[in-house]
């Protein structure tokens, strides 16, 4: 069975904790899109990790981690990332790359910082990482497929050749940087090929006789509904579908597959980077919320950057809900707002002097006004329940008003960053 792991919302939803959970019934994890520029942090047995391309479930050792073809894969970021696990006593994981996965290439990196310069107050917060120049290569069709690796090399030179004519030509009059040298770039190919060839295969195929098998397969998405290129706040989104139904064609199955879909929304909110957020609160009472957030503080597990942070938007979450196609939402850091003494819940946009439940488009959107509700605190620390029955009824009450605003099933909820703080409905 095919189950697929997603954000409601603006991404850092807690993703990496449900994947690493739910990993445990599964055979194969498979990351479907996006790339380095977003991370996923895990806390188990081995300790706290931020994971940047490996899939969450690769601290399992009878678990196969594909990098499926729809991730812009940076090959020495990844081949970084498995040393620094396995240094920690993480034993090697198995992993598969897909031999369709395009790479991003050491000039995404550099249009990315020059496009975000060049932009300067006006930019779009992105994360530097490369990733959409290298979007704009695969949709403009002068990519590179890990499987062009293995071609002859009068064609890899023919094709870089030309690459750099469009590529220098940018470079020289509108950044005006120095331009590409191509040896230095076939040089940067090969390197790639020496890491990546013993992990290369056909993965989808792979994923087909998997799913012929009765195999477990789990599709893990980055970031959130709202980063979504065609459903979010666009244009501050990604540069790849954060959709569930996207896994059926970033991992090459088909979509009738995709049997589950968790949809992991915080307990609160918060997101990375520039764009329209409704909830979102400043000051010291964001202070407050920051520090006692997440694992350890509200912080980008790529970037380091503090994360903005709002209360709970039911308006962004129905709505990321909605077109995830949610079965089941995994409820999270719901420990974090033990403090307060009572909580606000934004139930409705108010948009030109008009409320709204409906989430608009993003010109309407930044014009939006929370409408909040106070829903009372239940001032104690939840961690260590496991029963549903046993969280305080304040507790309980809030968790049953956001699932009936949300109009999707809570079935988990986690109370704490480990594996184990974890509560079943």
């Amino acid at each position: 069975m095919v189950k697929a792991v997603v954000g409601a919302n603006w991404g850092d939803e807690g993703k990496g904790k449900i994947t690493d959970m739910l990993a445990r019934e599964s055979d194969i994890i498979v990351r479907f899109q996006g790339g380095a520029n977003a991370g996923h942090t895990i806390v188990n047995n081995y300790g706290k990790f931020a994971l940047h391309t490996l899939p969450s479930g690769v601290f399992y050792d009878h678990t196969t981690s594909i990098i499926g073809n729809g991730v812009a894969l940076n090959i020495p970021v990844l081949f970084r990332e498995i040393q620094s696990i396995v240094e920690r006593g993480v034993p090697t994981p198995k992993i598969l790359v897909s031999d369709r996965a395009q790479m991003v290439m050491s000039y995404h990196i550099l249009f990315d910082q020059c496009e975000e310069e060049r932009l300067g107050g006006k930019s779009f917060g992105s994360t530097k990482s490369g990733i959409a120049p290298f979007y704009s290569d695969k949709f403009a069709k002068i990519g590179f497929q890990v499987s062009e690796l293995f071609a002859e090399e009068s064609y890899l030179r023919e094709k870089i050749a030309n690459v750099c004519i469009q590529k220098n030509t940018i470079l020289e009059h509108l950044y005006h940087k120095p331009v590409l040298d191509q040896e230095k770039l076939y040089e940067e190919l090969m390197e790639y090929k020496s890491m990546v060839e013993p992990y290369v295969c056909d993965t989808s195929a792979f994923l087909w006789d998997a799913i012929r098998n009765g195999k477990n397969i789990l599709l893990e998405g980055q970031l959130g509904s709202m980063k979504d290129p065609d459903h979010g706040i666009y244009p501050m989104v990604t540069s790849s579908s954060t959709l569930a139904g996207y896994g059926a064609i970033g991992g090459g199955i088909p979509p009738y597959e995709i049997k589950e879909i968790v949809t992991v929304c915080k307990a609160y909110s918060s997101a990375v980077g520039a764009g329209a957020f409704v909830s979102e609160i400043f000051g010291d009472e964001a202070d407050e919320l920051r520090k006692r957030g997440g694992d350890g503080g509200e912080f980008g597990a790529t970037t380091g950057r503090p994360r903005r942070v709002g209360w709970f938007d039911c308006v962004a979450s129905r709505y990321g809900c909605r077109i995830q196609g949610t079965t089941d939402v995994a409820f999270t850091v719901l420990d974090v707002l033990g403090y307060l003494e009572e909580i606000p819940v934004c139930v409705g946009y108010e948009i030109d002097g008009e409320v709204t439940r409906d989430f608009p488009v993003t010109h309407l959107l930044e014009k939006a006004k929370p409408v909040f509700e106070k829903l009372p605190g239940w001032k104690c620390d939840i961690r260590g329940i496991k029963k549903y029955e046993e969280l305080p009824e304040n507790c309980r009450k809030y968790i049953e008003f956001i699932e009936k605003q949300i109009e999707c099933p809570i079935t988990m909820i986690s109370n704490g960053p480990g594996r184990e703080d974890i509560i079943y409905r």
